[in-house]
């Protein structure tokens, strides 16, 4: 049913992907689909505050996610074959990017119980669920 999968994982948060990594490997498993795993990082090259960041600092960053992100696929998903994607930007916009280049027609990302605040700025799971054409499984954690 589902040919490619793509798992967002924020490294920064465990319950990003606690619950969602079991989900995606047994769709994986079941379907004998591709998985891609997405983290984002902040792009700062035109916040304001870029100019007080060295100028290999989005690098380092990305670098270091990469690293964060393999050996958390390596812990997690031993076993399962999976690209690994580092983006920079707004994380549903980047979620959602990468899924169509990919060709990915499930996202299955965890997603906390809405909060006030976000009923003002909407979490990311709602924008990606609103912003893609792939279908979208949220896992609560």
């Amino acid at each position: 049913m589902y040919k490619s999968i793509l798992l967002p994982i924020d490294l920064a948060h465990e319950s990003s992907w606690k619950k969602a990594i079991p989900v995606a490997r047994k769709l994986v498993e079941a379907f004998g689909a591709d998985l891609h795993i997405v983290t984002v990082v902040q792009d700062i090259r035109t916040a304001m505050v870029a100019q007080y960041f060295p100028d290999d600092y989005e690098q380092k960053i990305a670098r270091k996610a990469a690293e964060e992100l393999t050996a958390l696929v390596d812990r997690e998903l031993a076993g399962i074959t999976a690209v690994e994607h580092v983006a920079a930007g707004q994380v549903y916009r980047e979620i959602v990017r990468v899924a169509e280049v990919e060709g990915c027609d499930l996202i299955v990302m965890a997603s906390h119980r809405p909060e006030l605040a976000d009923l003002l700025i909407g979490p990311n799971a709602d924008h990606v669920a609103r912003h893609t054409s792939a279908s979208v499984m949220i896992v609560r954690p």
